[in-house]
Formats: C-alpha cells, sequence, structure tokens
C-alpha cells in the first residue's frame, strides 16, 4: 500500500528539510511506497476546515506533517488574530481531518508554551504557562488536537530550531557578521538550538512506529545547552568569521514579545520510544554550515 504524506508548510525552514528528505527517498527508489502532497498556503490554506477535510480525503492521504506555522513572534503581538487562525484553527482542522479520516498527524509545536521559569529541562507533562501571543496561539493549538484526539498521532515541541533553509538566528548571524566587526547578543537566554535537517530526519523515521491510540506528546532538540550568545559564538568559530562578540542582558534588547529565559527540553522519551539518537548541537551545526556553504 502506498503510503500518501501531506506536508503542510512545506517551504518553511522544516518543512523545506522534509523535502530534502522526500527527494533523497526519490532518488534511492523508495518513490514507489510513498508520495508527499507538499504544500503551502496558496496551495491548501488550513484555516479553511472545508479545503482540508476535501484535500485529504481527495489525495487519499494516510499522515500529515503539519510544519504550518505562523511563526513571527514580535509581529504575534500585534496580529493575534492572525496568529490563532494559523496555529490554533488551522491545527484544530488538520485534526479534524486526521480523525475523521483515521490519518495520523505529525504536528510541530514549540517551547515557547511554557514560562521558561524552570531550572531543569522541561518534560512534556510539565505544565504550560505561556507568556507571549505566539506561545498562546501554539498551546491553543496542542489543545486542540488533543480534543480531537486522531489516532497513532504525536505533537512534537521544539526549540530555537535553525536551517540553510529560511530565515533564523545562524544566517542573520552570518549576515550581520559581514557588516559589523563587533555584534551584541544576549546572553541570560538559555536552551538548545535544533538543526530542522536533524528533526525532519528523525520525523521520517518515527512515522512507521506510530501505533497508539491517541495522541502523545514528545520533545525534540538538539542535544547540549547554550545561551544565545554562546551560540552566535560557536556560528562565527566553526564558520570561520571573524566578529567579536559580547554578551548583553535581554533588559539590554527589548522586544514587543517576551521571550523564556530558559528553554530546555527534555527528550529522552522521545530517543528511548523510538530508538533515534539526537546529535549534539555544535555537531549539527557544522553539518548546517556545511550545507550554507555548498548552496553558496
Amino acid at each position: 500500500m502506498k503510503t500518501h504524506i501531506l506536508v503542510t508548510g512545506s517551504n518553511g525552514q522544516l518543512g523545506s528539510e522534509i523535502r530534502q528528505v522526500a527527494d533523497r527517498q526519490h532518488a534511492n527508489g523508495e518513490k514507489n511506497h510513498t508520495r508527499f502532497y507538499c504544500t503551502d498556503r496558496a496551495t491548501l490554506d488550513i484555516t479553511d476546515a472545508v479545503a482540508v477535510e476535501t484535500f485529504c480525503r481527495d489525495n487519499a492521504i494516510n499522515i500529515i506533517i503539519n510544519c504550518a506555522a505562523y511563526t513571527a513572534v514580535d509581529t504575534a503581538e500585534s496580529e493575534p488574530t492572525t496568529a490563532d487562525a494559523i496555529n490554533h484553527i488551522g491545527a484544530k482542522n488538520l485534526a479534524t481531518a486526521a480523525r475523521k479520516q483515521n490519518i495520523s498527524l505529525v504536528h510541530i509545536s514549540t517551547d515557547y508554551v511554557f514560562s521558561g521559569h524552570g531550572c531543569r529541562p522541561y518534560r512534556p507533562s510539565d505544565d504550560t504557562a505561556p507568556t507571549n501571543v505566539y506561545g498562546t496561539s501554539k498551546l491553543a493549538g496542542e489543545k486542540a488536537i488533543l480534543d480531537e484526539c486522531p489516532d497513532n498521532s504525536v505533537i512534537i515541541r521544539t526549540a530555537w530550531v535553525y536551517s540553510s533553509f529560511g530565515k533564523n538566528f545562524v544566517k542573520t548571524m552570518l549576515t550581520l557578521a559581514e557588516k559589523h566587526a563587533q555584534l551584541r547578543v544576549v546572553a541570560d537566554q538559555v536552551g538548545s538550538p535544533t538543526y530542522a535537517a536533524d528533526l525532519a530526519e528523525a520525523i521520517m523515521k518515527i512515522l512507521p512506529q506510530l501505533n497508539h491510540r491517541g495522541v502523545k506528546t514528545y520533545h525534540y532538540s538538539n542535544a547540549g545547552v547554550c545561551s544565545w550568545y554562546d551560540f552566535a559564538v560557536s556560528i562565527f568559530e566553526l564558520s570561520g568569521t571573524p566578529c567579536d562578540v559580547s554578551p548583553i542582558t535581554t533588559e539590554d534588547y527589548p522586544t514587543p514579545a517576551s521571550r523564556p529565559p530558559y528553554s530546555v527540553m527534555h527528550t529522552a522519551d522521545f530517543q528511548a520510544d523510538f530508538e533515534i539518537r539526537i546529535p549534539h548541537w555544535r555537531e549539527s551545526l557544522k553539518h548546517c554550515l556545511a550545507a550554507l556553504n555548498n548552496n553558496g
């Protein structure tokens, strides 16, 4: 039986990495077993419930990987309705279609559902308490999926995502270093960077293993812990980019939306349940920098 996989938000960082995985599968001769339907808002508006159900039914979708999200954290403070429509209502529509049509759903969520005031890695079962509109909208999406409860489905919370695709911290730092010999980067926000390519590979590996009732929540981020300052220093070190970085506090760099000061994720359940090794963030950063270099 051929597997039909719908990937929403396929032009984003994670969606683009999943398309790369799909291309490699096709190159390896696996195209006869899996077909990917990679969509963006122009081809499938997930805020339209009828459009979602129709698309899934017409294309005999077996699995949905929801990478679509409103991720402009600061802009979300002034556009809460738009953020909610995509991150909450869109997730609900996908979950409803998944339940009605017996489709597995992999939904990507965020560390921003937590307050960030913890002192140990956040477990999937820990209490949530978002402090900004983005986190609130993503948590509403999670709750909607849990309410719909499609079988063989997972919510994967991740953090500090970067890739050779799209806009992200790594590419921003490298671009800024071309114009500035010195940069100031926040040093009192701590977390674990996540290379989207690693997460994409992990998602593809767990799909055949989804065999449970309802929805389970997991955390995925690369191993190790750092601050944004540490991350920036490593980006310049590993890329051989000359740039002097100075640490500053969150108060020195005010933003419209508050950020969690602590975003370290507990990933042991994900690794144990699916027998997947998660690499250290510096190891993965090297791979991303190599990809950026190869892409010019």
